[in-house]
């Protein structure tokens, strides 16, 4: 019987592997999928535990199994997979209506722009886990522990198509509602929904306490069933051994209250065991799921578009949707993109995030480039330093897809008409890679007169998009602004058109205002007349340019009249002063400051070199860089910014590094000669290493000389390096509950071996209590406060 997630019941699956493992022998170090080679035996056992525990699922141990893990194991991935499935499969089997499945987690690689993976092959190396699981006979496919909302896309667009599997997917979140890398709660539901995935959630990271008020924001958000799989708590050490605090009946008392929430799917991660799943299910087997009414679920459903770190509604306030990226009449904006100078674009996109625009229109189209390859590249790098949402603009199709496929989050594509070929290409991109659509009323006829036949247009296009599955929500059209020179009853008649499609369809509206105007002059007036117009009509988002003071000042004023500017508090804020001499408006300076906040390495390099010319290299370290980045990391810890523009300001800082460097090679001197060392590793038995990295990216920009020991180190080869380096300051790393047990013994050979030495830790599973019960000098949450911490000592 095919899986399918139950309406009348909660769904159970188990707990966690590799703490089974751990109990019956696995030593630190060990890889866990390598005993679906040379110990099946004990993975079928443990299966059969939590099925008799009353798991309806049971997940494969395939959760580290890829081409990285294989070749670190010396086999091949299907040796890995395999086994683990048939194991799985043969479990269940024993036991009625019960399933196995294929379990995926993260690669261990970071994507480009913030790492070195780019996207489709991290799509190849989660299509060759699913094609090898889907063989091997898997029920479903469970995507886990994800905290890259980006490799989690990869992840499911690789399970989409390679497979006709149900899909479940996880994200872990920290107690501030953010994921590791920035990922907003509200933009994993929107992206993973968009996506078509049957079950979306949270697991690992936290306690089931911790937790609580992160599932509740996901049960108030999604429509389709959600998944909660916490830790066992938060971890302690007892004995020298790290273990979790919060037993097996404390644990399925909140499993009762997720479900009586409205979770419908629950189990157990890092530090559960068949005990646990049993006590979930003798508690939560006699409720029935949250009712979610159609009207219920409908009533969650927003339009809106996302970065993977803010969110755009539609419906609500007015949306600005930035026009400055678009070539047409814009020579220098020409000129940039033939010339691939991804510079200027950024610096615009900048520009138009400062001047308050909510979306930002991005479209490369020019006859004479590779407009897919193009607009590919320009939503990366631009994804990369802002987290506005995108709306992904060409005329061409092969464009649409490629911007559509790597965008991260979820855009707006611009656009579909009512030609049949239109609809027949842009919609399936739309509902594949889950984007709402922008539709335009026009068709094969051209643009039509009257709003009746606009509105027809309208409705055609919903329908047609309604037939796919893209939600009436994901939908928003553009009644068109024809030039008033030339046609000016068609002005009416556009509003018109507007007001049918917000009252007939309820609708979300786009408009490009400015095009009323084009052969007339003063055409700024003109302008905001008819944004004016638009706005009392019902249009949700002008798409205009953020910086035309005289378009804001309408909004301003329209949200002040509309009432959804309360007690005209932001009109007072902005214009109590309105009555004195406006500045003159003066060209922003890109300082180095500018560029290192921005992201912009080559704007970083270029004004290094000009402080050069009246500064000493070291003057430019302690009185610009050191500033600007110790302002990033205040915004970073505000939560201003995420990791991903975090890290481009430490490679824009390290740009301007080269040229210091580059100038006290030419002069016999060193830039790093009196920089501070420390040295850094992730501890024995322990194989991630993607917060250590990050860590040592930010120090080496903050002057730190790093001595990167890697991960899997043992202690003896820390206190060696520590010896030889003379570093007075040692960094340590650690993600899993059983590898802080060699974080201790690493600590106590480091206090015997190295006295005096100052060890700060880190890593997923640390916390301050649990950083002083190992013995260490101090607790840095992330890369920043490690940072502050060793600029202390």
């Amino acid at each position: 019987m095919a899986f399918k997630i139950p309406a009348d019941r909660v769904l159970i699956f188990d707990g966690a592997m590799g703490t089974m493992l751990q109990n019956q022998g696995l030593k630190i170090g060990d890889i866990p999928e390598k005993l679906n080679i040379t110990d099946i035996g004990v993975i079928e056992s443990i299966h059969r535990e939590y099925l008799k525990a009353g798991a309806d699922v049971v997940s494969a141990n395939t959760f580290g199994a890829n081409r990285y893990k294989a070749e670190k194991a010396g086999c091949r991935l299907e040796e890995m997979i395999t086994p683990a499935i048939k194991a799985a499969k043969r479990a269940a089997s024993a036991f009625p209506d019960k399933y196995a499945a294929l379990d995926i987690g993260p690669c261990g690689r970071v994507l480009q722009p913030t790492g070195d993976l780019s996207f489709e092959d991290a799509v190849e190396v989660f299509s060759e886990i699913v094609k090898t699981g889907r063989d091997a006979g898997a029920d479903l496919i469970l995507l886990e522990t994800f905290t890259d909302l980006y490799e989690l896309k990869a992840a499911v667009l690789a399970a989409k198509e390679n497979s006709d599997l149900p899909v479940l997917a996880s994200m872990s979140f920290e107690e501030n509602g953010r994921s590791f890398f920035g990922a907003s709660i509200e933009s994993m539901v929107l992206t993973l929904e968009g996506l078509g995935v049957d079950a979306l959630g949270v697991n690992c990271s936290l306690g089931p306490k911790q937790l609580a008020p992160i599932v509740e924001k996901i049960i108030s958000l999604a429509s389709i069933p959600v998944l909660v799989q916490p830790n066992a708590g938060l971890p302690v050490i007892e004995k020298g051994v790290g273990k979790y605090d919060v037993t097996a009946d404390e644990f399925a008392e909140y499993s009762l209250s997720f479900a009586r929430t409205g979770a419908r799917v629950l189990g157990g991660c890092c530090g559960t065991s068949p005990e646990y799943i049993a006590k979930i299910k003798a508690l939560v087997s006699g409720v029935t799921p949250f009712a979610q009414a159609q009207g219920q679920i409908r009533g969650k459903k927003k339009t809106a578009v996302c970065s993977p770190s803010k969110v755009t509604v539609f419906g609500g306030d007015t949306v600005i949707i930035g026009e400055r990226l678009n070539p047409t009449g814009k020579k220098a904006l020409q000129a940039a993109i033939r010339a691939g100078d991804m510079d200027y674009m950024l610096r615009e996109a900048i520009k138009q995030q400062e001047q308050g625009a909510h979306v930002l229109d991005i479209n490369v189209g020019l006859p004479d480039i590779d407009e897919p390859a193009m607009l590919k590249r320009a939503v990366s790098e631009i994804q990369g330093i802002i987290d506005l949402p995108l709306q992904l603009d060409s005329s061409s199709i092969e464009a649409l897809e490629a911007a559509a496929r790597i965008y991260n989050g979820k855009p707006l594509i611009n656009s579909v008409n009512g030609k049949k070929e239109s609809l027949e290409s842009v919609l399936p991109i739309a509902k594949k890679y889950g984007a709402a659509v922008l539709g335009l009323t026009l068709d094969a006829s051209g643009i039509p007169e009257t709003a009746e036949a606009r509105l027809a247009i309208a409705k055609k296009i919903t329908e047609s998009a309604e037939r796919i599955g893209i939600p009436r929500e994901d939908i928003l059209i553009d009644c068109l602004v024809m030039t008033a020179s030339a046609q000016q009853e068609q002005a009416a008649e556009t509003l018109r058109a507007l007001r049918m499609v917000k009252e007939e369809l309820g609708l979300k509206t786009v408009l490009g205002v400015s095009n009323v105007s084009f052969g007339l002059p003063n055409r700024p007036v003109i302008n905001r007349v008819m944004l004016a117009l638009a706005l009392a009509q019902g249009l949700d988002a002008p798409i205009m340019n953020p910086g035309d003071e005289g378009m804001a000042e309408t909004i301003a004023a329209f949200r002040v009249l509309s009432g959804k500017d309360a007690d005209s508090a932001d009109y007072i804020k902005k214009y109590a002063n309105a009555g004195a001499a406006p500045p003159v408006a003066a060209k922003t300076k890109l300082t180095l400051a500018y560029a290192v906040a921005h992201g912009l390495k080559t704007e970083a390099e270029q004004a290094t070199r000009e402080l050069l010319c009246s500064r000493s290299p070291l003057e430019v370290i302690e009185d610009e860089i050191i500033p600007a980045l110790d302002a990033v990391g205040k915004d970073y810890e505000t939560q201003k910014i995420f990791l991903p523009q975090l890290i481009k300001s430490a490679e824009a800082a390290k740009s301007a590094f080269e040229v210091l460097r580059s100038e006290m090679r030419e002069h016999g001197g060193e830039v790093a000669a009196n920089c501070k060392k420390i040295v850094i590793a992730t501890v024995y038995g322990d194989i991630h290493d993607i917060g250590k990295n990050i860590v040592k990216v930010i120090m080496e920009n903050y002057n730190f000389n790093v001595i990167d020991m890697g991960r899997d180190v043992p202690p003896d080869n820390i206190v060696s390096a520590v010896t030889s380096s003379g570093a007075k300051i040692v960094g340590l790393s650690a993600l899993m509950t059983t590898t802080v047990a060699s974080m201790k013994e690493t600590i106590e050979l480091l206090r015997e071996k190295c006295p005096g030495t100052k060890i700060i830790v880190g890593g997923a599973v640390l916390t301050q209590s649990l950083a002083e019960q190992i013995g260490a000098d101090f607790y840095a949450g992330d890369a920043m406060e490690t940072v502050r911490i060793a600029g202390s000592i």
